[in-house]
């Protein structure tokens, strides 16, 4: 290994980051991560903190979770990688699908099919969605509808149902036949409407509108995460999903739950759509099926799409996509003992109970600071600090203005996630009460430093 001086030195020179511009990069180098352990993570120089952002949504279960990283060196030692193309599969692929099948079988999952990570789940949930219907004598439906605010990756595909123009703008022009509906945001949305009950219906009206106009015959599938994560932490009102699970199975459209931040506990429930009490069509993870401890993703297949596919007759239900790492045998045994860890530590539960002191504190400091314009939460560890220069106006804060409450709260001993004027937080879910309470000190701090 290099050394540390090396390291700062060719800090951002030779690397350009994901969602970074390279230049900003150079003027202003990353944070240099080069250990962790326990919901904890520590830089280049020795500076310790807590992992507010959870790695990226995906370590649950934190960084020394032992057994997950055991089963990962076993596996490389017994079979390191095997295709999973046809004619060949490996045991832990076939493992995992069974155990995933059995813990998503209250959202009426039945069938898995394996990528390599939640942009390649997308991408795979709307092939998968055309081809359904083209199997079913109805070719003409290719649309895809999806809510303004969500994030679904970055393959043309996940980028053309992404709902936030910079995900799309510079990568125009996009997969055609994809629009989007007003998002189910109290804080902001074209209705000017704060009640959350009456903006699920409004938005669930725009949603048959747009339906109609479209011709429900051209429309193949919606896709929606059961509570928007990366658009800055939106939870629906609890009417909403079910809503749009009526009007999709009304109109003969597919439903995609998006799910690569929400399953495996993240809201408090194991899933978001069972958080909300639907069964989707199919549902896009990744994230911490692993923990984060190895690239790897899925797309689960509801009774709808499974009787299709396995009843076709005319050859055309082959499966003509994949990818070189899918059912990767190193993921899927990470996979397989991730789940049975999950389980072990009952993560959905301590999510709900430390997600709920994060909410009522983060509520306490928008008592307490005037910059903090909306509090959003209250569903397990996910939540978010939307800033405003002002609140009458809810003029979002400047770039200036949230890098001094990063940089202040990392002093402080936290590392948080800026995303516009969102502070974005998505801590493991193995979290304790004093980790909960030490990021809202540090939180404090970074207002506090605004002055």
């Amino acid at each position: 290994m290099k050394t540390a001086n090396f390291i700062k030195e060719n800090n951002a020179r030779q690397f350009w980051q994901p969602m970074t511009h390279p230049a900003d990069a150079q003027a202003n180098p990353p944070k240099i991560i080069t250990g962790a352990s326990g919901v904890r993570i520590r830089d280049i120089d020795g500076h310790e903190t807590i992992d507010a952002v959870g790695g990226l949504w995906n370590v649950n279960l934190g960084y020394s979770n032992d057994a997950v990283k055991q089963a990962i060196a076993g596996q490389l030692d017994s079979l390191p990688y095997y295709s999973t193309f046809r004619g060949t599969t490996n045991d832990a692929a076939i493992e995992l699908a069974y155990d995933l099948c059995d813990f998503f079988a209250p959202e009426g999952i039945q069938r898995v099919f394996y990528t390599s990570g939640g942009s390649d789940s997308v991408e795979t949930a709307l092939r998968l969605a055309r081809q359904y219907h083209k199997l079913r004598g109805q070719p003409q439906r290719t649309k895809f509808l999806s809510l303004k605010k969500g994030y679904h990756g970055t393959h043309f595909g996940g980028a053309s149902v992404n709902g936030n123009n910079k995900f799309r703008t510079d990568y125009e022009p996009l997969l055609p036949g994809c629009f989007h509906i007003p998002a189910p945001y109290t804080y902001r949305n074209p209705f000017n409407e704060t009640d959350p009950a009456r903006l699920a219906q409004l938005c669930a009206q725009a949603l048959e509108d747009e339906i109609a106009f479209q011709g429900a015959e051209t429309i193949a599938a919606f896709i929606m995460e059961p509570i928007l994560g990366a658009g800055g932490v939106i939870p629906p009102h609890e009417s909403f999903m079910p809503m749009v699970r009526e009007i999709c199975d009304r109109n003969g459209i597919l439903l995609i739950a998006d799910e690569v931040i929400t399953a495996f506990g993240r809201t408090g429930a194991w899933s978001g759509s069972r958080l909300w009490g639907v069964q989707p069509d199919m549902m896009c993870t990744a994230k911490a099926i692993t923990n984060g401890y190895f690239p790897f993703g899925a797309v689960l297949i509801g009774a709808r799409m499974t009787e299709v596919f396995e009843g076709d007759t005319s050859g055309k239900g082959a499966i003509s996509h994949g990818y070189t790492y899918s059912g990767h045998p190193v993921g899927a045994a990470a996979a397989v003992v991730c789940l049975k860890e999950t389980l072990k530590a009952d993560v959905a539960s301590n999510a709900a109970a430390r997600g709920a002191e994060l909410h009522s504190g983060l509520q306490a400091l928008a008592a307490k600071h005037e910059m903090i314009g909306d509090v959003r939460g209250g569903h397990g560890l996910m939540a978010a600090l939307e800033v405003v220069a002002d609140r009458a106006s809810k003029a979002p804060a400047n770039a200036t203005t949230m890098n001094t409450v990063y940089e202040t709260a990392y002093r402080a001993g936290v590392m948080l996630r800026v995303s516009g004027p969102n502070i974005i937080l998505s801590p493991p879910l193995v979290l304790s009460e004093q980790d909960v309470s030490d990021i809202l000190l540090a939180l404090d701090a970074g207002f506090a430093a605004l002055g």
